[in-house]
């Protein structure tokens, strides 16, 4: 039996890789994502297939993902297909439903309260199962499996202690791996709080040294040195090494901090300044604060020092024993009501 595990890059496949851990394995696997530095890093030294990437909402690009399943379905023998999106599902799991794989659907972790728009109308398609890792929003067509963030929980940190023997301040800025949507808002008050001399490094008596992963976010005229994108296992490293963590509130992001050991500290994309195509952000951080696992930042406009040096008060400690994530099926009448 050959299980294909397919999602986007970015938050969609960071947590199909932490949750592909907690179901039961089948004797093959095949992964369908999007290449970039990502994914080739997280991937490494698995079975790949590389496809090209599908924007947001794009209808043409669903359509021509229909003939890959087909023929990863002759080629690799696929008899269960697992995914958490985002559009790149729905040109995979309906084809491969309706010919008799067993398909399921996780939606996102960063889809607190309601279904994203593939989540909708994946619910609908017979065959597919359909799972949310939040139980308040389970009804007849979803079926409560768990969360990726089940695996961690918080502790008190060390506070400015942390910093005690380090000559300076390693600071991460990190926005995600969207390639549509900017985030300067966040990055502009940053620069200032983290530059050489600046509030942070005077409140501290020391230099910070700063990663800026800034995505698809212009930086023209901050005075920093920006990295767009880096492979996982180099941000990954980066976090670890870190002191403070600044990160938009994806859930592809928070699960990289999370796993470093680190409180991040949340800035929400707002669809209404371009930054996402809708305002889920907002409930993922209050989902994260709410258990523990992360500081939202309030207004981006009054972001300072006492926000930064806030997050040293925490930290957070991973399970080596994760509860597993059940693939239950959704009833079948469900699937046509």
């Amino acid at each position: 039996m050959t299980t294909l595990f397919v999602a986007t890059t970015g938050g969609h496949l960071a947590q199909l890789d932490g949750l592909s851990r907690r179901i039961p394995q089948d004797d093959d696997s095949v992964w369908v994502t999007h290449a970039n530095e990502q994914s080739t890093s997280l991937l490494a030294g698995r079975d790949v297939v590389y496809v090209p990437y599908i924007g947001f909402h794009s209808v043409p690009g669903v359509l021509k993902a229909m003939p890959q399943a087909h023929q990863l379905l002759q080629q690799r023998k696929i008899t269960r297909a697992v995914s958490t999106g985002s559009a790149i599902a729905l040109g995979y799991l309906p084809y491969l439903a309706a010919r008799g794989v067993e398909c399921h659907y996780i939606e996102s972790a960063a889809r607190v309260t309601h279904p994203s728009a593939t989540g909708k109308v994946l619910r609908r398609v017979p065959g597919v199962h359909c799972h949310t890792q939040y139980p308040h929003w389970t009804d007849q067509g979803w079926h409560y499996g768990g969360s990726s963030f089940d695996v961690y929980r918080p502790e008190a940190g060390a506070g400015l202690a942390a910093l005690t023997g380090s000559d300076e301040v390693r600071v991460v800025v990190t926005v995600g791996t969207a390639g549509e949507f900017p985030f300067r808002r966040l990055i502009e008050p940053l620069a200032a709080l983290l530059a050489e001399d600046g509030p942070l490094s005077k409140a501290v008596e020391r230099p910070v040294r700063v990663l800026w992963q800034t995505g698809c976010t212009p930086v023209d005229g901050l005075g920093i040195e920006a990295r767009p994108f880096l492979p996982a296992a180099e941000l990954n490293d980066a976090l670890r090494d870190a002191h403070i963590v600044v990160s938009h509130s994806g859930a592809g992001s928070a699960l990289a901090v999370l796993d470093s050991g680190h409180l991040p500290l949340l800035a929400n994309r707002l669809s209404g300044f371009g930054e996402a195509g809708d305002d889920h952000q907002l409930d993922l951080s209050k989902e994260l604060a709410r258990r523990g696992l992360g500081r939202p930042i309030e207004d981006l406009a009054t972001l300072n020092v006492d926000d930064l040096l806030g997050t040293l008060e925490h930290a957070v400690v991973k399970t080596d024993n994760p509860p597993p994530f059940r693939l239950d099926n959704v009833p079948a009448q469900a699937l046509s009501s």
